[in-house]
This record gives C-alpha cells, sequence and structure tokens, in this order.
C-alpha cells in the first residue's frame, strides 16, 4: 500500500471514529498531496508524497517556534499534535549519530575538505538522508566536519 492510499484508508477510520482533529490534519495533507497531483497531471511516487509531507511538518515546526514565542499555547498544542499526526507517515528518523556517520563517510568518499565543498556534500547527503532527517540537522553536522 502507497503512502497515498494510506492517507485515504486513515481518513476513512478517523471519519468512523469520529476523530476530528486527526480527520481534518490528514485531509490537510492529502489537499497538498492533491493539489501537486493536479498541477503534474499524474499520480504521485511515495517519495514525492514523502517531500510533501516532510514540507509540511517543515512549516509546523517552523510555526511552534513562533508560537512558543509568542506565547500562544492554545496553537502549540494543535500544532504539536498536527506533527505528531504527520510523522506518522514519515519513515523512522535518524538520530543525530546516524546523521554524523552518514555526513563522515560522504565526506570521505567525496574527498571533502573544506566549506568550498560544502554544496558538493549537501548534493549528496540529501538524498542519502531524505524524509529521513531535517535539512538543518544535516548541514550543521556538514559545518561541524568541515571546519
Amino acid at each position: 500500500m502507497n503512502l497515498s492510499e494510506r492517507l485515504t484508508d486513515d481518513m476513512k477510520q478517523a471519519m468512523k471514529s469520529q476523530d476530528k482533529f486527526k480527520l481534518s490534519t490528514i485531509r490537510m495533507m492529502r489537499a497538498a498531496v492533491k493539489n501537486l497531483e493536479i498541477d503534474l497531471k499524474r499520480p504521485l511516487e511515495d517519495n514525492e508524497v514523502l517531500d510533501i509531507l516532510s514540507r509540511e511538518i517543515k512549516i509546523r515546526k517552523d510555526s511552534l517556534q513562533e508560537f512558543k514565542k509568542a506565547g500562544r499555547d492554545d496553537l502549540v498544542t494543535g500544532l504539536a499534535a498536527e506533527i505528531e499526526i504527520i510523522s506518522q507517515y514519515l519513515p523512522e528518523q535518524l538520530t543525530e549519530e546516524e546523521i554524523q556517520e552518514i555526513v563522515r563517510q560522504t565526506i570521505h568518499e567525496l574527498g571533502a575538505s573544506s566549506k568550498a565543498d560544502m554544496g558538493k556534500v549537501m548534493g549528496a547527503l540529501m538524498p542519502k538522508t531524505k524524509g529521513r532527517a531535517d535539512g538543518k540537522l544535516v548541514n550543521q553536522a556538514v559545518m561541524q566536519f568541515l571546519q
């Protein structure tokens, strides 16, 4: 079962269980997927759906930080719950140690030695960590190794 089908099945289950919050969150995700399908005029593959879900989590995490700064606890709890629901559809996230190991291997493979090689390293790393690690964490790990 691909991710789009899983979203549809989970949406039906949320309807049956009358979980309105989960239903609205899944509907938002399905709408984002559907909009891209309409733009591309074809069904999306799982990696494209993962990109959308990762982007949705990133948007919510950024908003979460802003709402925390503004003291909007009512919005913080809702966004945190949405992030938790969306995270269920992503592959298991890499730990910091795993990210550092992947970065170390990639830098070694490419022979990178300075910050000038940053783009080359990031270009090779992003497909390896796609959907499994936040780009900011990967970027920080690369910066740490290339100093």
